[in-house]
């Protein structure tokens, strides 16, 4: 899985499961500022990352830096990396 496929998929997660707009998308964009998105949302937005991608995500400083959808797009793509299970994904 390259990151090009990442990024495609969190995108189609913001908006099926967020009902944010494609357009609004782009890797700078801040994701509590910007797309409005709260503590919680970013609960349900890991659970469905964990889903989509057959990994699991701790709560740790690295999720909790998380700011920018770039900044999320890295963090999915190398957690993949580090367990292996890129080419395991749904």
């Amino acid at each position: 899985m390259n990151k090009q496929d990442v990024v495609a998929r969190i995108a189609k997660i913001f908006e099926e499961d967020f009902e944010i707009p494609a357009e609004k998308l782009v890797p700078g964009v801040h994701i509590f500022t910007d797309l409005g998105l709260d503590s919680l949302d970013m609960v349900e937005l890991m659970v469905a990352l964990q889903k989509a991608y057959g990994i699991q995500i701790q709560d740790s400083d690295e999720v909790r830096a998380i700011r920018t959808l770039e900044d999320l797009h890295n963090f999915v793509f190398k957690t993949i990396e580090n367990c292996g299970s890129g080419n395991q994904a749904k």
